[in-house]
């Protein structure tokens, strides 16, 4: 019966993200080595020991088709590991998990760069990453750079930017065109603030096109300016959901 009532739940196409029951575990080693060759010694000796760590635990929730959701918590709450999930980054130890539409993650600043290479090139790289064609890349390429604000710096090797000058690139093509969901890892946290309001404005001009947005900020003001729903994490597991306001305001009096 149990069965039958998730699969019942996950058809519920209104919604553009479910998870059910997701749990997600880690092995640690349980010990601190000095070397990798200590490391591989006690793996053979089989004298190299783990303990779990769970990040997720038995966590559900839904987030609809044209929703803004923020997600909140301390440091290790489980925020980014529930946004890699649900880009399938990661595989959940157990659970369900549906994603209805295209995906842009912004998830680890720099990820899909090469840093040895030119802004110029990873913008054709990552593009490529993205499942853009280079033909639709040539079109799109100075409104990449324009909103970027990197002109001066295209062909300068990536390895020589700043994170802010890398958010800025990885931002820009992300959200070139408008896919069914995207997904912010605290990238609007990075930059001036002049850069954090044209991301903004882009995200709501997302909104305003249908687009799912689902959000990780260290900025309880960024969350409830921008989100419709927020999701407390606290050690894993679901704190509290709901309305942003209401979730915000339990959140900044905890």
């Amino acid at each position: 019966m149990e069965g039958t009532k998730i699969d019942m739940e996950l058809k519920n196409e209104n919604m553009a993200v479910q998870l059910i029951n997701v749990s997600m575990h880690f092995n640690m080693s349980g010990e601190k080595l000095d070397s990798f060759k200590e490391y591989f010694i006690k793996i053979l000796k089989r004298q190299l020991f783990f303990k779990e760590f769970i990040a997720i635990d038995e966590i559900s929730f839904d987030i609809e088709k044209g929703d803004v959701f923020g997600i909140i918590g301390l440091n290790g709450c489980g925020k980014s590991t529930t946004l890699k999930i649900i880009s399938g980054i990661l595989k959940p130890t157990k659970g369900s998990v549906v994603v209805r539409g295209s995906i842009a993650p912004l998830i680890e600043l720099g990820a899909g760069f090469d840093m040895e290479l030119t802004a110029r090139e990873n913008i054709y790289l990552n593009g490529a990453v993205l499942g853009y064609s280079r033909k639709f890349i040539d079109q799109k390429f100075d409104e990449i750079v324009e909103f970027s604000e990197m002109k001066e710096f295209l062909d300068v090797p990536m390895k020589n930017y700043s994170s802010g000058m890398v958010a800025r690139i990885a931002f820009a093509i992300a959200t070139i065109t408008h896919p069914e969901i995207l997904i912010v890892d605290e990238i609007l946290s990075v930059g001036d603030f002049h850069f954090q309001e044209k991301c903004n404005k882009r995200i709501e001009e997302m909104m305003s096109g249908g687009t799912t947005v689902i959000i990780v900020s260290h900025s309880i003001e960024q969350i409830e300016e921008l989100c419709k729903h927020v999701m407390w994490l606290e050690q894993g597991k679901i704190k509290m959901i709901g309305d942003a306001k209401r979730v915000c305001e339990a959140y900044k009096n905890s």
